[in-house]
């Protein structure tokens, strides 16, 4: 396959490559499809080991996006962004507003927000060169850190699930394995000992983990995700970064229900049949995720975070159409839930045909 954008054939609309090199900013845009509004999506600033793999990930999350906000009822398209280089060291007030500078460039076509490696304060730098910036702080008129409401909706996500296995939405007495506590996974982490789940946690840093002990001192500690993996659980949630059901996990995987905030979960296509044929019930990534866009959405139209709350809960319902649709049609969830946002792409997408003069 080859390493550039239109020989991969991925349907996007548009890949922008963006340079400032007094700043030292290297990052890519990825806007996959318009047809439901502005492609809207974070801006994921991390220490890529090459541009190809910095390319690989913004074109798989910004067609995520798409998915994620068609599924999510929002009139957004998909769009995702990564800035090439490690946080801690490159983040800088000039490389975020050269960034905004290019955001700024595409004229709306694409609004960003926070993701992994970047953060409400980083956003509120970024808006100073830009208008299409969501996900700032409260007191520059946004709404605040995304990863409240994704943690939410995750958990509502896992409630349906719970539902559609086992009867009832309770998750008390269950073994819940959390891969990452990071911002999405140790908020996870509150709902779900507030539930009366019991907690296994891990991760690759030792302050994450230290925080979650000592906000939450009964959960337990594995050593890596893999052990986590192996673990005697009921309930899998992957909350780090992509491509954990691979080839190697899903065979050693032992819970029934996988539900996580991370994006792009499944290794490759086909992982969602893997795990269909071991009678493990998946809840799409990008279904079950969708609570923090919706939080930053709202700011679209003026952020009031009871009605942000209120679309998150719907996850839950959601979810739930997902399994009765992969039931009733044979397919595994992830591509029920695929048909179902293809579904409302084309249908309300198609409505632009409408000419309004």
């Amino acid at each position: 396959m080859t390493d550039g954008v239109f020989g991969r054939d991925t349907g996007h609309e548009q890949v922008v490559f963006c340079h400032d090199k007094a700043s030292g900013l290297k990052a890519i845009i990825g806007i996959y499809s318009t047809a439901l509004g502005p492609g809207l999506g974070g801006t994921r600033f991390y220490p890529y080991p090459s541009e190809a793999e910095a390319l690989d990930d913004v074109l798989a999350l910004s067609k995520g996006m798409a998915y994620k906000n068609a599924l999510a009822g929002l009139d957004l398209g998909g769009g995702k962004a990564v800035i090439i280089g490690d946080p801690a060291t490159m983040k800088s007030e000039a490389l975020l507003r050269a960034y905004g500078r290019f955001v700024q460039s595409l004229n709306g076509r694409y609004i960003t927000a926070c993701d992994v490696g970047t953060y409400v304060q980083d956003m509120d730098v970024v808006a100073r060169e830009s208008r299409f910036v969501t996900g700032r702080s409260p007191e520059d008129g946004g709404a605040g850190d995304s990863s409240v409401l994704t943690a939410f909706g995750v958990f509502q996500g896992m409630r349906a699930s719970a539902e559609h296995l086992w009867g009832s939405p309770e998750l008390a007495g269950r073994r819940v394995g959390v891969a990452g506590v990071g911002k999405v996974g140790y908020l996870l982490v509150g709902h779900l000992i507030e539930a009366g789940a019991r907690v296994v946690i891990s991760d690759v840093s030792a302050a994450a983990i230290e925080r979650t002990k000592t906000k939450h001192p009964e959960v337990e500690v594995v050593g890596s995700a893999d052990e986590l993996i192996r673990a005697e659980l009921d309930v899998f949630a992957p909350c780090a970064l992509g491509g954990a059901l691979n080839d190697e996990t899903v065979p050693e995987l032992r819970a029934k229900i996988v539900c996580g905030a991370a994006n792009n979960q499944l290794a490759h296509p086909g992982i969602d049949k893997l795990l269909d044929d071991r009678g493990i019930l998946f809840a799409p990534d990008y279904l079950v995720n969708a609570g923090g866009v919706i939080q930053v959405s709202d700011e679209l139209h003026g952020f009031d975070f009871a009605r942000a709350k209120r679309k998150t809960a719907q996850i839950f319902d959601t979810t739930k159409s997902v399994f009765r649709l992969a039931e009733a049609e044979g397919v595994p969830a992830a591509t029920a839930a695929d048909r179902l946002a293809e579904r409302r792409m084309t249908e309300i997408g198609g409505l632009r045909a409408i000419h309004l003069g």
